[in-house]
Order: C-alpha cells, then sequence, then structure tokens
C-alpha cells in the first residue's frame, strides 16, 4: 500500500520575487538555495529549505501561465502543499479508487526526474495538493 513520507514543500504564490524575498530570506532569515526558471511551468521559483521540508516562492512569467490566473484570481499567498509519497502510481490509483479527483490522470516528470501530479482542490477539502515522488 503506497504511503505518505512527509510534508516536502509549501508553495507559495508571489507577484514580486524581490519584495517576497525580502520577507523570506531578509527577515527571517532562511537561505536561499536556487532561484530557478521553470519554463513547463511558465513561473520562477525560489527554494528556501528547512529541515526536512522546503518553501518554495512561484512567480509566474507570463500572463497566461496557471499560476498568472491563480495569482489574478486569489492574489498572492499559500498556492499548494507536497506530500512526498513512495510509491506516486500506487497512490494515484488508491485516489482513484477512492474517488478522489485528479488534476493529472499520469504523474508528469519534473526536469530533475522527480515525479509529481496534482489532486483537485474540490477532493481536497480546498486545497491544491501535490504529490512527489524523489
Amino acid at each position: 500500500m503506497p504511503k505518505v513520507k512527509r510534508i516536502n514543500h509549501v508553495a507559495i504564490v508571489v507577484g514580486d520575487m524581490d519584495k517576497a524575498l525580502s520577507f523570506w530570506r531578509d527577515a527571517l532569515g532562511m537561505e536561499l538555495h536556487e532561484l530557478r526558471d521553470a519554463p513547463a511551468e511558465k513561473s520562477q521559483v525560489a527554494f528556501l529549505p528547512l529541515p526536512g521540508s522546503e518553501v518554495e516562492l512561484v512567480m509566474p512569467v507570463t500572463d497566461d501561465s496557471g499560476i498568472a490566473k491563480y495569482l489574478a484570481k486569489r492574489g498572492p499567498g499559500m498556492h499548494h502543499i507536497c506530500l512526498e509519497v513512495d510509491d506516486i502510481e500506487g497512490m494515484m490509483e488508491q485516489l482513484k479508487s477512492k474517488g478522489v479527483r485528479l488534476i493529472n490522470e499520469e504523474p508528469r516528470t519534473a526536469s530533475d526526474g522527480k515525479k509529481y501530479a496534482f489532486i483537485h482542490p474540490d477532493s481536497a477539502s480546498g486545497v491544491l495538493v501535490e504529490l512527489y515522488q524523489m
């Protein structure tokens, strides 16, 4: 049976990366591990690690991306929580069998080789949930 291993990260949508970093990095003193473009998602992502997890700041770089639409509709703030699982395909099958609505029917593969998929907020008490398999 597939299992959730840990919270991998919490993602926060921002409209201004410099302003966001002035809080998360400069005011809180969190280390900025990497600032990277994510062309597939039409966004820029800042990675701020913590022991066992990380905060990800996500900023749209185009007006037509999903992140840009989210930002326009809801404003900046919490976007999703990411749960690391040991078997993403098995977890997705388990969720489907329980009537959980998935955004992705098959896992996608990130540029670093991680597999990921999203669960629709309608099935998760209004929270967008990402599954990750390392």
